[in-house]
């Protein structure tokens, strides 16, 4: 919460005030990236044995954590410019670009080369985003203003180092 795709969302339903398009296209880009983060995840799975994948994944998740801590910045090209798709065309073409490398993005390769399931992965990180996102679109700033975001990356930056310590520890297969 409170990263670039929140922003994202509240600057595209303050222009185009149309709520059911983004939403549809924050989905359309969210399962479109997640997809493709989640079969290389898988891909890593495979070329690497267990052993080094559950380092991997740990540290992947450690690391998560203290990135949790860093509030994102919206990128102020990423909602410009002339629309030239509409605004279903225009939101799953920011949100597709804006997940690139995100938080979410890295989550999702890290899930799936944890869980061998491609499917729950893509379909749990996508609706954590809609979680985050959907509200954004429609309570705008008055969402922004009433949670505190500080708070929100604390708790999110403790379940990751949580999860990150018990794949280190060779925990995580109670889940």
């Amino acid at each position: 919460m409170g990263d670039k795709t929140q922003l994202l969302a509240f600057l595209l339903a303050a222009r185009f005030k149309r709520p059911l398009p983004i939403i549809l296209g924050i989905l359309a880009a969210t399962v479109l990236n997640h997809t493709a983060a989640g079969a290389v995840g898988g891909w890593i799975a495979a070329a690497v044995g267990p052993q080094v994948l559950r380092w991997f994944i740990g540290l992947g998740f450690v690391a998560m954590a203290a990135w949790m801590m860093v509030p994102d910045k919206l990128d102020d090209t990423s909602a410009g410019g002339p629309q030239r798709f509409g605004v279903f065309g225009t939101t799953a073409i920011a949100f597709f670009l804006a997940e690139m490398g995100d938080k979410t993005q890295i989550a999702t390769v890290a899930l799936a080369a944890r869980y061998a399931d491609l499917l729950p992965v893509v379909a749990g990180t996508t609706l954590g985003m809609m979680l985050a996102d959907v509200p954004a679109v429609f309570l705008g700033n008055t969402f922004a203003q009433k949670v505190p975001m500080p708070l929100v990356h604390g708790i999110a930056a403790v379940l990751f180092a949580g999860l990150g310590l018990l794949t280190l520890f060779n925990v995580g297969n109670l889940f």
